[in-house]
């Protein structure tokens, strides 16, 4: 009669805190090699580097060892859009706050045609004494918008590791405040993906 009396055992629960921990984690993560992305040279590897080991544990954690593969497919998808707008809007924001605005004249622009990456290119030389020389792509703004002999205010990183940015063209104002929404969004659904995925698993 023991063995019926005996109430059965209660599993316990998870902490709450665990599955929180990764849920910002992983899209901080994404977020961060979305960033680093943005730098020239060894750190656009860095970023690519960051942004596939986020992918690598998010989708190993949440399909392989929580069981949930939907969360895993949704979480993965989300995190990569996460990379590709988070950088770019965290470069235009930080350029256009805490960028010095430098006069410049736009030399030259060109359409290059490439095959990958952009296609877009300008010329910028400042209008200071050192006639410092910028080559930007589209990733910096640079448009059919502008055009040779135009005077332009150009935003340079204070640090000096970050490429220079062209001003927006006409209706581009909003491009920026745009590309971190969408990032805001993405960050929130990764998050709460691998949050469900931690609290769920089976």
């Amino acid at each position: 009669m023991e063995a019926f009396d005996k109430a059965p055992a209660e599993v316990p629960s998870r902490p709450f805190w665990r599955p929180l921990g990764w849920g910002l984690l992983i899209p901080l993560l994404f977020t961060l090699g979305g960033w680093l992305a943005q730098y020239p040279h060894g750190l656009i590897v860095a970023g690519v580097v960051v942004a596939l080991a986020a992918l690598a544990v998010a989708a190993t954690l949440a399909g392989g060892i929580w069981h949930r593969p939907g969360a895993a497919v949704l979480l993965s998808c989300t995190g990569i859009a996460l990379t590709f707008f988070a950088g770019p809007g965290l470069y235009e924001l930080y350029m256009t706050k805490a960028g010095t605005p430098v006069q410049a004249i736009v030399t030259k622009v060109e359409d290059r045609h490439a095959r990958r990456g952009a296609d877009m290119f300008c010329t910028v030389v400042e209008a200071g004494g050192g006639r410092t020389v910028h080559h930007v792509s589209e990733q910096q703004n640079c448009s059919d918008d502008f055009a040779p002999l135009q005077t332009v205010t150009l935003r340079t990183d204070p640090a000096g590791l970050l490429k220079p940015r062209l001003p927006d063209g006409p209706g581009g104002g909003g491009d920026t405040a745009l590309a971190l929404e969408i990032a805001a969004g993405l960050f929130v659904v990764t998050g709460a993906a691998m949050f469900y995925a931690g609290r769920r698993r089976r």
